[in-house]
């Protein structure tokens, strides 16, 4: 198949639906873990739950990198941009991101200058037209979007500009599923492996999963016959009592991984000995910190931060939805206190969020139910 229309052709969504109502032993629950936040948003978007059988449960991972962020990191990075000499750059999805003291957006509109950007070379950019003041581009993202970022300081070194830096909460996948897999309160048969961390670091990293675990993970794309087909493939697996890795998004994410990105990952970053995640804690080796010979460009070296642990609210339960111990709606606060215009979590607003999947397509399905629509 060559297109996207194909991927959502309703005969072969029916007949593939089917294929999982048959695999799956009537007698047995099933629960699989999209690691993914973009798998998250297409399984509520296309209501890809309504098709599988109530033995299959779909457990919402950790697979957000805004979501993961702890406050005090939003806190640290905030605390730079007050300075008048600073301006703050960030994706958009950074915008709203509640921290101890207001999101970036709360911030603007107190007169901080906050800009949005779509990528760490508009960052640049900007620095570069700029030149009296310092650009700081709060940088995050699993291995995804950690190449842009690299790049850009390289970039940024060969022009020997000065005045731009990035503050890094690059975060890494596999520790993230490995605290997963190590957490007493939680039993996982497989996952469906998340496809745009894996078109950078390839499949062969999840070999862990299979072998030391004996956890099937099955690397998918977003559309609703790539889930579904990947789901097939789990329960093949666990019917035979297999753990394999496979790739079942081979169109995208080639087996090794993309070297080149890799490459540019490992020129500019070093491994954390730890950074901490927001409902996990602090796990070793799991996020990415610039390395000396780009500490002219390290916002942590250039700028004095607090590095104080803050906690969530104690009503929000953003950390039990990340490890999949809770459905986004169980959350005390989902669709009250907490809604996409007045956060109090993260998941409620980045556009890989769980809360702000479920919000946005499952209430609305419930009132067009309701409606009788």
């Amino acid at each position: 198949m060559k297109f996207v229309d194909e991927f959502r052709d309703p005969e072969l969504i029916t007949r593939t639906a089917a294929e999982i109502r048959r695999l799956a032993d009537p007698q047995r629950l099933y629960r699989l873990m999209e690691v993914c936040g973009g798998h998250t948003h297409a399984i509520y978007r296309f209501g890809l739950k309504d098709l599988l059988p109530e033995n299959i449960e779909l457990v919402h991972g950790p697979g957000c990198p805004v979501c993961v962020l702890p406050m005090g990191r939003i806190d640290d990075g905030l605390a730079i941009a007050s300075d008048p000499n600073v301006i703050f750059t960030a994706f958009g999805d950074m915008m709203r991101v509640p921290g101890a003291h207001g999101s970036p957006l709360q911030h603007k509109a107190r007169g901080v200058d906050i800009r949005i950007v779509y990528s760490p070379a508009d960052a640049l950019k900007m620095a570069q037209a700029n030149p009296s003041r310092h650009v700081m581009f709060f940088a995050i993202g699993f291995e995804t979007t950690a190449p842009s970022t690299a790049l850009t300081l390289m970039r940024a070194r060969a022009l020997g500009l000065r005045n731009f830096s990035i503050f890094s909460n690059h975060v890494t996948i596999i520790p993230a599923m490995r605290a997963i897999l190590d957490s007493p309160d939680m039993r996982i048969d497989a996952f469906i492996g998340p496809g745009h961390v894996s078109t950078v670091i390839g499949c062969r990293p999840y070999e862990w999963i299979a072998a030391n675990e004996h956890k099937p993970v099955v690397v998918s794309g977003f559309e609703p016959l790539d889930i579904l087909q990947s789901i097939v493939m789990i329960l093949r697996q666990l019917n035979e009592g297999c753990a394999e890795v496979e790739n079942q998004y081979r169109r995208v994410v080639p087996w090794e991984g993309n070297r080149a990105a890799l490459k540019a990952i490992d020129e500019v970053f070093k491994l954390r000995s730890y950074f901490e995640w927001r409902g996990m804690g602090f796990i070793s080796q799991s996020a990415l910190a610039v390395r000396e010979s780009y500490a002219e460009w390290d916002a942590e070296q250039i700028f004095p931060t607090s590095g104080l642990r803050v906690t969530d609210p104690k009503a929000a339960q953003c950390g039990e939805v990340l490890k999949g111990v809770l459905k986004p709606s169980q959350c005390k606060l989902f669709g009250k206190e907490c809604t996409p215009e007045m956060p109090v979590g993260a998941l409620m607003v980045s556009s890989e969020g769980a809360c702000a999947a479920c919000y946005t397509y499952e209430r609305r399905r419930h009132y067009l139910v309701s409606a009788g629509a």
